[in-house]
């Protein structure tokens, strides 16, 4: 298989765990109120700054979950540090405010609203083009999400090495609080939004959930399952 079919195919594989974006949002949605803060900071952010439009959610969604988007302004300038404790261990995510900056605030808001927590991995990659944890649905369905979405932000160069962090869709132009942390060098297209890169030790927790494998419950498509060893995010929050 050429690497270009494959890269088609298994970006259409990501399209139904797409954080509420499995169809449930729309960038035609009118905007969605925003919420205070830049961020998640609870204050406009000094510094280099973006501009973010949050839209709403399309209604009827059974799985999204109510949350309020951060402010419009937010940081566009450094990293950000999350620690996603899990039950197989921490994973230190570090997010790209100059590289994604509307999917880093939006990373953190969620963090500190608590909206990861207790939410489970629900889908495990293995596939010699594919290997990827994806987190971030507080339903474990795979069509769950945040009330509200933004805008994938790609420039058609993006690469999805070891250790990348990135964020679901389902090729509508939309990201929502789903993402997947890549533990083995990836075929995709560019199209999802890179926030950001795991950390050491988190790329070895990641390395233990690919030794345990899938279930297999989402094979042929979109391919893989749920994590053999179930792996749930306790708590994710910011560091220091």
């Amino acid at each position: 298989m050429s690497r270009r079919l494959r890269a088609g195919l298994l970006a259409g594989a990501l399209v139904p765990l797409a954080a509420a974006c499995g169809g449930d949002v729309s960038g035609s949605a009118a905007p969605a109120s925003t919420g205070g803060g830049g961020g998640g900071t609870g204050a406009d952010p000094t510094g280099a700054t973006a501009t973010c439009e949050w839209v709403a959610a399309r209604s009827g969604n059974p799985y999204a979950v109510d949350v309020a988007p951060p402010g419009a302004r937010v940081p566009a300038e450094g990293t950000v540090t999350l620690r996603m404790a899990t039950s197989l261990g921490e994973i230190g995510l570090v997010l790209d405010r100059a590289g994604a900056p509307c999917a880093a605030a939006s990373t953190l808001h969620l963090a500190e609203e608590g909206f990861f927590d207790g939410s489970a991995c629900h889908r495990e990659v293995d596939g010699g083009g594919l290997q990827v944890l994806q987190c971030g649905d507080p339903t474990g369905t795979g069509a769950g999400g945040p009330t509200y979405a933004f805008a994938t932000d790609v420039d058609g160069d993006e690469t999805y090495p070891r250790g990348t962090i990135a964020m679901a869709n389902s090729g509508q132009g939309l990201d929502g609080s789903q993402f997947f942390l890549v533990w083995g060098d990836s075929l995709l297209s560019p199209d999802y939004t890179v926030v950001g890169t795991v950390d050491d030790a988190g790329l070895a927790v990641l390395d233990a959930v690919a030794a345990n494998g899938n279930d297999g419950s989402l094979d042929p498509s979109p391919g893989g399952g749920a994590p053999t060893v179930p792996v749930t995010i306790t708590s994710m929050a910011p560091v220091g």
